[in-house]
């Protein structure tokens, strides 16, 4: 379920593609998936701003390799594959192992806008802070294989190559990430 998000939060950073990208397929590329890699890496790194910036240095390292892509999967799972990669790095940081997220509450308040009543607009909020716990909660193999499935509507043999194994393995670790994010979820407020 992807969290109710004000357009204007994100539109600024992510509606225009990098100056003078040099070929029209990087720019198709961009437009197409830029914000599907956005939401990725809000919900791997659980704030807007670093997903922002790691919105953009994704891009900023496919632009540079754009040349080598050997066409292996699609561009998207590429661009997917490099977007886990440097979400990992950036987590394993050591400003993010030491530091407190000073993420605010911001993104779950930007519902308001997109609702009418003040008890669903208080339900949205409680809902994506409960989902994004649980997220947080999990164990980071499932917490990816989820997002790329329910988030990313990706497929099990799509899932299978970003994450190297096989399709039957992704079921498996899916279904056992499911029982994991249910049983954790029942037990936040």
């Amino acid at each position: 379920m992807e969290p109710p998000v004000n357009q204007t939060t994100i539109e600024p950073a992510l509606a225009t593609p990098p100056e003078k990208v040099g070929s029209p397929e990087f720019a198709e590329a961009y437009q197409a998936h830029s914000r599907e890699i956005y939401y990725l890496t809000l919900r791997l790194l659980g704030d807007p701003s670093q997903a922002e910036d790691a919105t953009h240095d994704v891009f900023l390292r496919a632009y540079r390799k754009w040349d080598a892509f050997r066409g292996d999967a699609s561009r998207r799972t590429w661009l997917y594959r490099i977007a886990i990669n440097h979400c990992a790095n950036l987590r394993q940081s050591w400003h993010n192992r030491h530091m407190v997220s000073n993420a605010d509450e911001s993104l779950w308040e930007t519902a308001a806008a997109q609702t009418d009543s003040p008890l669903q607009i208080l339900e949205t909020k409680e809902l994506g802070q409960r989902i994004q716990k649980t997220l947080d909660r999990l164990p980071a193999e499932y917490r990816l294989l989820l997002l790329l499935v329910a988030d990313a509507e990706m497929s099990y043999e799509q899932v299978g190559v970003l994450t190297e194994q096989s399709s039957d393995a992704v079921r498996g670790k899916l279904h056992r990430a499911r029982k994991a994010f249910s049983a954790i979820f029942r037990q936040t407020s």
